[in-house]
């Protein structure tokens, strides 16, 4: 108890230029001798502090010195309170823990770290989008908590079929991608992920959860990504695309393009991911200015197909283009 009385006054001691033994007393709520005793004490072990006697006397710093207690530098300063600024999903904890570390800081870290946490606004929705507002789901907390400590889980676990289960997991972490929350865990089946947005019991055992030693749960996320990718967009296009195409490409493809090497005509190779061969036919049919699909055919035959169905609607003179002519 004294060791966090001492801290504490000496937070005191950097917040204010003066304090009297009157004011510790009231502040940390103990008699003044032991606010004096506290002092004297933290003079003894080197701390920088010293009496003024007389009126209007008490104690100070020597020099307004400043003693960083949370060991952090500035630039770890900043980027701490930008971490759980407002355009983070910080939770009520640990902002409030936050706003007790601000005061371990020295006055020039503390100005700068409580202006980062203020210095950013981040809106996740695209243009043209809903302002659909996706909050963390119900549970998140508990199985965090879970994961912290170790401990098994009871889970309950509604499918994408709707059909619900129970089943004990070993929670190893949780990644949050987009506006979807999920559980990283080991279960008897081996390594899964849960939708926590499915999650309708999350009940802790008390018995410790198996984590394997050389567990590092960004690597294990990027594989069961990679794998997600791969059951998402099982087919592989193989095309070329003119040079100024390939911007375009990445605005309408995202993270389904690879870019290969230049061909001898000086366009590009691409490779385009999706998961099936009429939906992509489909998007690549607006394309066709830029993109030459070389494979497979079956691609290649969608494409024929929707531009026929093209022609015939919107091609041919004099026609109107009613979906219902009479």
């Amino acid at each position: 108890m004294r060791s966090d009385r001492l801290v504490a006054t000496l937070l005191l001691l950097q917040r204010r230029e003066l304090v009297t033994a009157a004011e510790v007393s009231r502040e940390l709520d103990v008699s003044e001798r032991t606010a004096r005793r506290d002092l004297d004490a933290l003079a003894m072990a080197g701390v920088p502090v010293y009496s003024v006697r007389g009126r209007g006397g008490g104690w100070r710093l020597v020099g307004g010195a400043r003693t960083d207690l949370s060991g952090l530098t500035a630039g770890e300063a900043r980027a701490l309170f930008l971490a759980v600024g407002p355009a983070s999903d910080a939770t009520p904890a640990m902002r409030a823990a936050l706003r007790k570390l601000v005061h371990a800081l020295p006055e020039p870290f503390r100005v700068q770290a409580e202006a980062a946490a203020s210095s950013l606004v981040v809106d996740p929705q695209r243009w043209g989008a809903s302002r659909k507002e996706h909050r963390p789901p119900r549970f998140v907390d508990e199985l965090q908590d879970a994961a912290i400590r170790g401990v098994q889980v009871s889970l309950g676990y509604v499918d994408g079929k709707g059909v619900e289960t129970r089943r004990t997991v070993h929670p190893l972490g949780i990644v949050v991608k987009g506006p979807v929350w999920y559980l990283v865990s080991d279960t008897e089946t081996g390594r899964r992920v849960f939708r926590i947005d499915r999650v309708s019991a999350a009940d802790p055992t008390g018995d410790p959860a198996h984590r394997p030693e050389d567990f590092d749960l960004a690597e294990s996320w990027d594989e069961i990504a990679e794998e997600i990718d791969r059951k998402r967009t099982p087919l592989e296009v193989h095309a070329v695309c003119t040079p100024e195409g390939t911007g375009i490409l990445r605005m309408a493809l995202g993270d389904r393009l690879d870019v290969g090497g230049s061909t001898a005509d000086g366009r590009v190779e691409v490779v385009i991911r999706g998961p099936d061969e009429y939906i992509l036919a489909g998007e690549l049919s607006g394309l066709v200015e830029w993109v030459e699909v070389t494979g497979p055919e079956g691609v290649r035959e969608h494409l024929a197909s929707i531009g026929d169905a093209l022609v015939e609607r919107y091609g041919r003179p004099g026609t109107s283009g009613d979906l219902h002519p009479s």
